[in-house]
C-alpha cells in the first residue's frame, strides 16, 4: 500500500491471544479520538511480531485498508528509553519493555514521539506516534 501525504501517525496495538475484534476495534478508536485524528492521517498499524496472525489485528487492518507490520521483540526493546510507560511484566512476557508504545514508535522512527502513550482495555492496549 502506497503511504498517503497526510499519513504522519503510526498506530501501535498489543494484545491477548484471542482478543475480542471489537474490542481492539473500540480501543483504536479512542486513540484516534483522544490525538483528534482520523484514519486517513494513520500510515499504518504496528506490532510484537508474535501477534502478526492474531485475528483481531489482521482483521482491524483489513477493515481499515492500512499495512499491519510487525517488530521483533529485539527491535521493540531498543525503543526502551523512549517508552512512557515501560513495563518488567511485559518485558517477562514478550521480551520488550512494552508493545503498543514501542511499535508505535518504532514505526515512527528515530525522530517520531509520543502523540498517546499506552491506553489500555480489558484485553488490549495501544499508542500512538508521529513521524517527524
Amino acid at each position: 500500500m502506497v503511504e498517503k501525504s497526510g499519513t504522519v501517525y503510526t498506530l501501535g496495538l498489543g494484545c491477548e491471544r484471542g482478543c475480542d475484534p471489537d474490542e481492539l476495534l473500540t480501543l483504536a478508536v479512542t486513540v484516534l479520538h483522544a490525538a483528534d485524528i482520523t484514519l486517513g492521517d494513520l500510515a499504518g498499524i504496528h506490532s510484537l511480531d508474535a501477534r502478526a496472525g492474531e485475528p483481531a489485528m489482521v482483521l482491524l487492518a483489513e477493515r481499515w485498508q492500512l499495512p499491519f507490520i510487525c517488530f521483533d521483540a529485539a527491535t521493540l526493546d531498543k525503543g526502551t528509553p523512549r517508552l512512557a510507560n515501560p513495563s518488567e511484566r511485559v518485558f517477562e512476557l514478550t521480551g520488550s519493555h512494552g508493545v503498543a508504545e514501542a511499535a508505535a514508535l518504532a514505526a515512527a522512527g528515530p525522530d517520531g514521539h509520543l502523540v498517546v502513550g499506552k491506553i489500555k482495555s480489558a484485553h488490549a492496549t495501544a499508542a500512538l506516534a508521529r513521524k517527524r
